[in-house]
């Protein structure tokens, strides 16, 4: 994770503030979502999310959002995490991701809060649990918390009636593309999708928290964002080519994943360098058939990928340790 940081200013006003230093954790928390140990990165993506939602007509998704990261961060502290990691935020991205995810595929519901609160609780518990398992391999745990808590929840709404799994994908086999789906896409539609690609990191397809969301990471690197840009267009690129439904690609929902892959393994766990570039632009157009593959494992459930594609194919790439660098923390 990177650790620019904020403005000494702000860290001299959080060391003498109980109450700021907490507000900064949570903004950490957001930031790490993007791998940014950064509390402006952080404020700019949480004004993203806040802005679209409210925009898309869901505003309950920033509520989440927030509920959520705030539930772990004092989860975390109550239960003695490691200093270092619940400062830098490490232990309310999974969290934070959960939130939005949850009120976007459930309608709302006193038992949906109920889910949204338990879920921030079981994130920090998992991140703890698989930062153990996954010490002796070296390997982050990167979003796996979310996707499996938000998996587990999302499949246990339709043991109960008092939530709605309105907003899930329709449970079938996964069918192949008609050539007529995959039409050529339009300059417009094409930089429509790389915005919503960053947008979608955060669950909901908007240009303008795209747009953000790349401000906030400019803040906290320039170099992630430059790859996170990348990633989505090479994304984009390698999907239309292949044939790719242009309603995703144009929706986002083909390249959240890959400038996840791009930006995790370009910028964030290995030392940059042109080995590097080639290794994450590899890794970054795997991602993109390994997301078409879950999307055909999963859609029987009824359930979103969510980020399972970068997931896999980051572990699969850093395990086979080109270069990696050490990093601090639960999420490294």
């Amino acid at each position: 994770m990177t650790t620019t940081g904020a403005s000494m200013p702000w860290r001299r006003a959080c060391e003498g503030s109980a109450l700021l230093r907490f507000l900064d954790w949570n903004l950490r928390g957001i930031g790490q979502v993007l791998f940014q140990d950064n509390a402006l990165s952080g404020l700019l993506f949480l004004v993203a999310i806040g802005w679209g939602a409210v925009a898309l007509g869901v505003p309950e998704v920033a509520v989440g959002g927030l509920l959520a990261v705030l539930v772990a961060t004092l989860t975390a502290r109550w239960l003695r995490v490691d200093a270092a990691g619940l400062a830098a935020g490490l232990y309310g991205y999974n969290a934070f991701l959960l939130g939005i995810a949850l009120p976007t595929f459930l309608a709302a519901s006193p038992l949906l809060w109920v889910f949204v609160v338990l879920g921030a609780l079981v994130s920090v518990i998992a991140t703890r649990a698989l930062a153990e398992a996954l010490k002796p391999l070296g390997i982050p745990v990167l979003t796996a918390p979310f996707v499996l808590v938000t998996l587990m929840l999302l499949l246990a709404s339709n043991a109960f009636s008092g939530v709605d799994a309105a907003a899930l994908p329709d449970v079938g086999f996964m069918a192949p593309i008609p050539p007529e789906a995959a039409d050529p896409l339009r300059p417009l539609a094409f930089l429509e999708g790389v915005a919503h690609s960053l947008s979608q990191v955060f669950v909901k397809g908007y240009v303008p928290s795209g747009l953000l969301i790349l401000a906030g990471l400019a803040v906290g690197s320039r170099r992630a964002a430059g790859l996170a840009l990348a990633g989505a267009l090479i994304a984009l690129l390698v999907a239309h080519l292949m044939g790719a439904e242009s309603q995703l690609v144009t929706a986002g929902l083909v390249g959240f994943n890959p400038l996840l892959t791009a930006v995790a393994l370009g910028a964030v766990f290995q030392r940059p360098g042109v080995r590097t570039a080639i290794y994450a632009l590899l890794a970054t157009v795997l991602t993109v058939l390994a997301q078409g593959a879950m999307v055909a494992l999963i859609t029987p459930f009824g359930v979103p990928t969510l980020t399972a594609s970068f997931v896999l194919v980051t572990w699969l790439f850093l395990l086979a340790r080109l270069d990696s660098s050490t990093r601090s923390g639960p999420a490294s």
